[in-house]
């Protein structure tokens, strides 16, 4: 096994719906990363309960257990918290989440201690802009949720934000926590950035919460009337996770509106592309 593969023991796990759920594992000690940042995350099916809960054959199990399976998954949880937290969908008949949604109090994952990744806000130059927009759909969420759980992220902007897109209430994970963000983090800092949290809900009718997706309401400036900013190329930065085709297309978006790609820490439009 490599030096940097850990083992680590599950510590608790948050059900959202049949395909979502939210777990957190033990932190090495010497586990480091930034916000922003995903991990490689293990799984040996002989460390899980999944054939017997699920009635999976003996050649199915046999031929599954010779190997380990990695998935790269960003981290939910504050770089300064004792325990890391993963938000994962459930992929039918994939090798990892099938196995993975059947996780217990207790059971044992791996963990590849090398963080990966360029989605955070250390890859912008300095001075930085007072605006930063996070766009997530779906488990795109995360790193997002790192990143306002680090008070200098609260230092460093006057607005923040948050649009988070999903097909239906119940999927739309974390709304409490968000809305809790201003107060837990905000008061820890002075003059902190104003969150504004916009939900989004593509697939049935929401009070409160918009209903198209993440391209059209930035085209039809929908988004921007909702979060009362514009989006300026000289005060904002953008961040997009989540969907393969919801990144395209919003970038896409973004780029007709005149921002740009950030490239060597210049630039409005930042993207990470692990899916």
């Amino acid at each position: 096994m490599s030096d940097n593969i850990q083992t680590v023991t599950v510590l608790s796990k948050t059900t959202w719906t049949p395909n979502l759920f939210s777990f957190t594992v033990s932190r090495p000690d010497s586990f480091k990363f930034t916000a922003g940042q995903f991990v490689r995350l293990g799984v040996n099916p002989s460390q899980l309960k999944y054939y017997q809960q699920t009635g999976a054959s003996d050649e199915t199990a046999d031929t599954a257990l010779n190997e380990d399976v990695f998935r790269a998954y960003s981290i939910v949880s504050s770089p300064f918290d004792e325990v890391i937290e993963f938000f994962s969908i459930v992929i039918p008949d994939g090798a990892f989440t099938s196995q993975l949604q059947h996780l217990q109090v207790g059971d044992e994952l791996l963990l590849n201690t090398m963080p990966f990744g360029f989605l955070t806000l250390a890859r912008y130059q300095k001075p930085l802009p007072k605006d930063l927009w996070l766009l997530a759909t779906g488990t795109g969420l995360a790193p997002f949720l790192s990143m306002l759980q680090d008070l200098k992220t609260w230092e460093d902007y006057e607005h923040i934000v948050l649009a988070y897109s999903a097909r239906s209430l119940d999927e739309l994970a974390y709304v409490e926590k968000i809305e809790s963000l201003q107060e837990d983090f905000g008061t820890l800092v002075d003059n902190p950035a104003k969150l504004i949290f916009i939900p989004i809900v593509t697939r049935e009718p929401v009070e409160g919460a918009l209903s198209e997706r993440l391209p059209k309401l930035l085209l039809e400036g929908t988004l921007q009337a909702r979060a009362g900013i514009a989006l300026d190329i000289d005060s904002t930065h953008v961040m997009l996770c989540g969907n393969p085709d919801m990144v395209e297309d919003t970038k896409e978006a973004l780029k007709t509106l005149g921002l740009v790609m950030n490239r060597r820490g210049e630039g409005n439009i930042a993207v990470e592309n692990y899916w």
